[in-house]
């Protein structure tokens, strides 16, 4: 079976992944999400990231498993997301680094839609996004983006970064849709045809 590309974001409840400076502290934590993606991780196997998300990434999550977050103790689902991470196939999307060390990461300098295609078309575990708004616009713009998976955090930024800034109208037909006690709501969509 192909395998498919997922973009996973946080929102804002105006639409903004990030705000103007790339800050993500706006995100609403949510326990119940959390578990629940922790569940479903056996499902996927590599992770495309840009350099800045990659950066945020790397220094968070290796240390994951021996520290705590903030003072806080990691939860079960932290520590198996951490596990999941670490453990994948990381590809790097940067033109500014000159290495990556992180392990199973592999450096690849420009994105090339038809690379990506023909991951795809291989068998094998979902490729996920996570945040890299810029590799997600990419994607979009070639169709390689088969499903997004968008957190709305009942947060309103007034501005910042938009998620596909570039990327040609398409029409999306929701999966299905999840709220959470925290107020955040998940959306899952695929592209329509």
């Amino acid at each position: 079976m192909p395998r498919r590309i997922v973009a996973f974001d946080n929102v804002s409840a105006d639409g903004y992944y990030a705000s103007d400076t790339g800050a993500l502290d706006w995100s609403v934590p949510e326990p119940a999400l959390d578990a629940d993606t922790a569940s479903r991780l056996t499902e996927r196997g590599t992770i495309l990231f840009g350099r800045r998300t990659y950066d945020m990434f790397e220094a968070f999550w290796p240390n994951v498993t021996a520290t705590s977050d903030g003072g806080r103790p990691i939860s079960a689902a932290h520590r198996a997301m951490a596990a999941w991470i670490n453990a994948a196939e990381k590809i790097v999307y940067s033109r500014t680094r000159a290495a990556v060390t992180w392990h199973g990461s592999r450096l690849v300098r420009d994105v090339d839609p038809a690379e990506v295609a023909a991951w795809k078309a291989d068998a094998g575990r979902d490729i996920m996004i996570f945040g890299s708004g810029t590799i997600v616009a990419v994607l979009a713009r070639h169709g390689l983006v088969d499903e997004y998976q968008l957190i709305v955090n009942p947060v309103l930024l007034g501005g910042g970064r938009t998620l596909v800034q570039g990327a040609p109208r398409a029409r999306l037909e929701l999966i299905d849709s999840t709220t959470f006690p925290t107020g955040n709501v998940r959306l899952r969509y695929r592209p329509k045809p």
